[in-house]
């Protein structure tokens, strides 16, 4: 690796499932770590084995029920203050290992935000739509909570930065990926439709209205973000985010066509 982590406070804590094709490039980049815990959905391809290679890898399984109890599970079996946080296709950048190993906390911080680069088969892009999340933070101070489809972090303080960068790399077959989609765009459509207004972002307030979304997001991640540039693996990454809005879109319609067909 070339560099060494000499900070033991913090645990990376990863959620598996079915992630062979990610996962040895993300655990790769944690050797540093004294204790990673991996939580594992009974994954039924390689990822255990691949987990196995890595003899600080801490190995726990648990039937999924939802991210937000998922990850709190996680937070549970581990005893560090500080937790990195990372889904199974994040890989660290090396900037990001050589500041952790000079990183010390600060008793005005209790969350670290990072800024990803998207890639597409290895090839990074030079935008995309994911936010800065934030991955380290006190695992005393911090709790996640559900939010749409996914999870937020609850952080009591304001979070700082990092500087290094994480490369989000999910190299899963696209079959795979529309099954996730699928599942997801209900849960986002369920969030849209049931929040109040004035809680939802302005990306949501667009993605409710359901005919706008999908094709803001084409022609602003195409042009706008100039992916077009990055060729194929650009126009993947369009296709994808374009496809993902549409069936959100889907949902929402759906849902109202049923409820004028019921009244």
């Amino acid at each position: 690796m070339g560099v060494t982590v000499t900070n033991a406070g913090i645990t990376p804590l990863v959620l598996t499932f079915n992630e062979a094709p990610n996962i040895d490039r993300t655990l790769a980049r944690l050797q540093w770590a004294e204790r990673v815990v991996v939580v594992d959905s009974f994954s039924t391809d390689e990822t255990l084995a691949i987990c196995g290679r890595y003899p600080n890898v801490d190995l726990k399984q648990r039937r999924f029920d939802n991210h937000t109890d998922q990850w709190n599970w996680g937070l549970d079996q581990i005893a560090t203050e500080w937790v990195l946080s990372l889904d199974a296709d994040y890989v660290l950048t090396e900037a990001l290992i050589d500041e952790l190993s000079s990183w010390r906390p600060t008793d005005d911080r209790d969350g670290y935000y990072a800024r990803f680069t998207y890639c597409v088969f290895g090839k990074r892009l030079r935008g995309s739509l994911y936010p800065p999340r934030v991955v380290l933070f006190r695992r005393a101070a911090c709790r996640y909570v559900p939010d749409g489809h996914t999870q937020r972090l609850r952080v009591s303080r304001e979070p700082g930065w990092l500087n290094g960068r994480i490369e989000h790399d999910d190299r899963k077959p696209v079959d795979r990926w529309v099954a996730d989609q699928l599942r997801y765009a209900a849960l986002e459509a369920h969030h849209l439709t049931t929040t109040p207004r004035a809680e939802l972002s302005k990306p949501d307030l667009i993605r409710r209205k359901a005919v706008l979304a999908p094709g803001l997001v084409f022609f602003y991640t195409l042009f706008g973000q100039r992916l077009i540039l990055d060729a194929w693996p650009g126009c993947y990454y369009v296709l994808q985010r374009t496809c993902a809005e549409l069936m959100i879109s889907l949902r929402l319609v759906e849902a109202r066509l049923r409820a004028r067909t019921s009244n």
